[in-house]
Protein backbone atom coordinates (compact mmCIF):
# COMPACT_ATOMS: atom_id res chain seq x y z
CA UNK A 1 0.00 0.00 0.00
CA UNK A 2 1.23 3.48 -0.84
CA UNK A 3 -0.45 6.35 0.79
CA UNK A 4 -0.07 9.78 -0.27
CA UNK A 5 -1.23 13.01 1.12
CA UNK A 6 -2.90 15.68 -0.55
CA UNK A 7 -4.51 18.90 0.09
CA UNK A 8 -8.52 17.90 1.09
CA UNK A 9 -10.84 18.79 -1.54
CA UNK A 10 -13.90 20.21 -0.19
CA UNK A 11 -15.86 19.31 -3.53
CA UNK A 12 -15.11 15.97 -3.34
CA UNK A 13 -18.15 13.76 -2.40
CA UNK A 14 -16.52 11.32 -0.46
CA UNK A 15 -13.98 14.04 1.20
CA UNK A 16 -17.56 15.48 2.54
CA UNK A 17 -18.91 12.42 3.85
CA UNK A 18 -16.48 11.52 5.91
CA UNK A 19 -16.01 14.96 7.14
CA UNK A 20 -19.86 14.41 7.73
CA UNK A 21 -19.14 10.99 9.30
CA UNK A 22 -16.86 12.92 11.67
CA UNK A 23 -18.59 15.44 12.78
CA UNK A 24 -21.98 13.15 13.62
CA UNK A 25 -19.38 10.92 15.71
CA UNK A 26 -17.66 13.16 17.54
CA UNK A 27 -21.46 14.51 18.56
CA UNK A 28 -23.13 11.00 18.98
CA UNK A 29 -19.48 10.06 21.48
CA UNK A 30 -19.72 13.15 23.34
CA UNK A 31 -21.91 14.90 25.42
CA UNK A 32 -23.83 17.85 24.20
CA UNK A 33 -21.64 20.97 23.69
CA UNK A 34 -18.63 19.09 24.66
CA UNK A 35 -17.60 18.34 20.28
CA UNK A 36 -15.32 20.52 18.55
CA UNK A 37 -14.98 18.65 15.45
CA UNK A 38 -14.89 21.85 12.67
CA UNK A 39 -17.86 21.68 10.19
CA UNK A 40 -16.98 22.04 6.08
CA UNK A 41 -17.75 25.71 6.81
CA UNK A 42 -15.16 26.37 9.57
CA UNK A 43 -12.85 23.86 7.71
CA UNK A 44 -12.68 26.38 4.81
CA UNK A 45 -11.45 29.48 7.26
CA UNK A 46 -7.96 30.75 5.92
CA UNK A 47 -6.16 29.94 9.37
CA UNK A 48 -7.23 25.86 8.81
CA UNK A 49 -4.98 23.65 6.28
CA UNK A 50 -7.08 20.69 5.43
CA UNK A 51 -5.52 16.82 3.94
CA UNK A 52 -6.73 14.16 2.51
CA UNK A 53 -4.75 10.55 2.79
CA UNK A 54 -5.43 7.89 0.11
CA UNK A 55 -4.27 4.42 -1.29
CA UNK A 56 -4.94 4.92 -4.64
CA UNK A 57 -8.54 6.14 -4.91
CA UNK A 58 -9.66 5.28 -1.71
CA UNK A 59 -10.20 7.58 0.69
CA UNK A 60 -8.64 6.24 4.39
CA UNK A 61 -9.14 9.31 6.44
CA UNK A 62 -8.58 13.53 6.85
CA UNK A 63 -6.75 15.68 8.70
CA UNK A 64 -6.25 19.55 9.42
CA UNK A 65 -3.50 21.89 10.90
CA UNK A 66 -5.51 25.10 12.41
CA UNK A 67 -2.96 28.33 13.32
CA UNK A 68 -3.79 29.48 16.62
CA UNK A 69 -1.03 31.86 16.44
CA UNK A 70 2.11 32.71 15.10
CA UNK A 71 4.01 29.91 17.13
CA UNK A 72 1.19 27.90 17.82
CA UNK A 73 -0.83 25.35 16.32
CA UNK A 74 -4.12 23.02 17.12
CA UNK A 75 -4.30 19.57 15.57
CA UNK A 76 -8.22 19.10 14.13
CA UNK A 77 -10.70 16.79 12.21
CA UNK A 78 -8.51 13.55 12.24
CA UNK A 79 -10.49 10.33 11.52
CA UNK A 80 -9.74 7.40 9.66
CA UNK A 81 -12.15 5.36 7.49
CA UNK A 82 -13.39 2.78 10.00
CA UNK A 83 -12.39 0.02 7.06
CA UNK A 84 -8.84 1.54 6.94
CA UNK A 85 -8.39 2.20 10.54
CA UNK A 86 -5.30 0.47 12.27
CA UNK A 87 -3.50 0.54 8.40
CA UNK A 88 -1.03 3.48 9.54
CA UNK A 89 -3.05 6.26 8.02
CA UNK A 90 -3.66 7.86 11.36
CA UNK A 91 0.08 7.75 11.95
CA UNK A 92 1.00 9.15 8.56
CA UNK A 93 -1.66 12.02 9.12
CA UNK A 94 -0.30 12.96 12.09
CA UNK A 95 3.06 12.83 11.60
CA UNK A 96 2.57 14.87 8.31
CA UNK A 97 0.87 17.58 10.56
CA UNK A 98 3.85 18.04 13.22
CA UNK A 99 6.25 18.32 9.93
CA UNK A 100 3.94 21.27 8.46
CA UNK A 101 3.20 22.99 12.20
CA UNK A 102 7.71 22.38 12.51
CA UNK A 103 7.75 24.03 8.89
CA UNK A 104 5.77 26.58 9.40
CA UNK A 105 7.48 27.65 12.50
CA UNK A 106 5.75 26.63 15.15
CA UNK A 107 6.88 25.85 18.54
CA UNK A 108 3.70 24.17 20.21
CA UNK A 109 0.65 22.07 19.02
CA UNK A 110 -2.15 21.21 20.86
CA UNK A 111 -4.94 19.65 20.24
CA UNK A 112 -8.32 18.52 22.15
CA UNK A 113 -10.10 15.62 22.01
CA UNK A 114 -12.72 13.42 23.98
CA UNK A 115 -11.99 11.54 27.60
CA UNK A 116 -14.83 9.00 26.92
CA UNK A 117 -13.63 5.48 25.63
CA UNK A 118 -14.27 5.69 22.12
CA UNK A 119 -11.43 7.75 21.99
CA UNK A 120 -8.70 6.01 23.87
CA UNK A 121 -7.21 4.96 20.19
CA UNK A 122 -6.95 8.41 19.13
CA UNK A 123 -5.62 9.57 22.96
CA UNK A 124 -2.95 6.66 22.42
CA UNK A 125 -2.02 7.74 19.05
CA UNK A 126 -0.78 10.82 20.40
CA UNK A 127 0.69 9.99 23.52
CA UNK A 128 3.05 7.61 21.07
CA UNK A 129 3.74 10.57 19.27
CA UNK A 130 5.19 12.50 21.97
CA UNK A 131 1.71 14.71 23.08
CA UNK A 132 0.93 15.05 26.68
CA UNK A 133 -1.85 16.14 28.96
CA UNK A 134 -1.95 19.75 29.59
CA UNK A 135 -4.54 22.78 30.43
CA UNK A 136 -7.05 24.02 28.12
CA UNK A 137 -5.85 26.01 25.47
CA UNK A 138 -6.97 29.09 23.11
CA UNK A 139 -10.58 29.34 24.37
CA UNK A 140 -11.25 26.14 25.71
CA UNK A 141 -12.88 25.34 29.25
CA UNK A 142 -12.00 22.68 31.77
CA UNK A 143 -14.53 19.81 30.70
CA UNK A 144 -14.68 16.30 32.05
CA UNK A 145 -15.52 15.24 28.31
CA UNK A 146 -12.61 16.84 26.88
CA UNK A 147 -8.93 16.06 27.09
CA UNK A 148 -6.09 18.12 25.85
CA UNK A 149 -2.67 17.48 24.92
CA UNK A 150 0.40 19.14 23.57
CA UNK A 151 3.43 18.77 21.70
CA UNK A 152 6.36 20.75 22.53
CA UNK A 153 7.92 20.90 18.97
CA UNK A 154 11.05 22.39 19.88
CA UNK A 155 11.97 18.83 21.51
CA UNK A 156 13.71 16.42 18.98
CA UNK A 157 10.87 14.10 17.44
CA UNK A 158 9.72 11.13 19.74
CA UNK A 159 9.87 7.49 18.27
CA UNK A 160 6.78 6.17 18.34
CA UNK A 161 6.22 3.19 21.10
Amino acid sequence: MVMRIIPGNLSDPRVVNLLHVHVTSARVETAAGSAHALDIAEMQSPDVSFWTIWDDEMLMGVGALKRLSADHGEVKSMHTVQSMRRRGAGRAMLRHIIATARARGMLRLSLETGSWDYFHPARALYSSHGFVECPPFDGYVLDPNSVFMSLDLREPECAET
